[in-house]
């Protein structure tokens, strides 16, 4: 069962039939973490980096911001019995889209945004694709941990 992760949302599961993916990330950023002996997995697909742009926002819509939707992400995960030593973690998105100039840099400060946190928290990206200026798909495979990233005009290869 095909699970869509949208803008500004998360899933995590346990269900060994369920895929999670998320399409078009521009600037935004997919966190995609999985525990293999746990057998638990998620997703989010965040858009800014930091909830103190719009508080109320953060409240109504967490997934939306990092530095709030990270959290959640891997408190959620605990709550279905990953455990942080376990946990693969990948990441996908952060792209100069529609910002050719750079002037905001919302890709890059995603991103920032989301090593800062993870640093603090003591957590080990295994692997990343992010930056430039393309269009990404990603997706996680509950059944088995495997996860595909689909890049515009380049095709899908799996992030091992």
């Amino acid at each position: 069962m095909r699970k869509v992760i949208g803008v500004a949302d998360m899933a995590v599961t346990s269900q060994q039939n369920e895929t999670l993916i998320t399409y078009s990330l521009g600037s935004c950023i997919a966190v995609i973490i999985f525990d293999p002996v746990a057998g638990v997995g998620g997703m989010l697909h965040y858009m800014l980096p930091e909830s103190a742009m719009d508080p109320e926002k953060a409240r109504i819509k967490p997934a939306m911001f990092a530095d709030t939707g990270i959290p959640m992400l891997f408190k959620q995960s605990y709550q279905l019995g990953a455990t942080k030593k376990n946990l693969i973690v990948r990441i996908a998105g952060g792209s100069q889209i529609l910002d050719e100039k750079g002037f905001f840099n919302i890709g890059k400060r995603n991103y920032l945004a989301l090593r800062n946190i993870l640093w603090r928290n003591n957590v080990l990206v295994k692997q990343e694709h992010v930056g430039g200026n393309v269009n990404r798909t990603v997706r996680l495979e509950m059944s088995t941990g495997r996860v595909f990233l689909k890049i515009s005009g380049q095709g899908e290869m799996e992030m091992s």
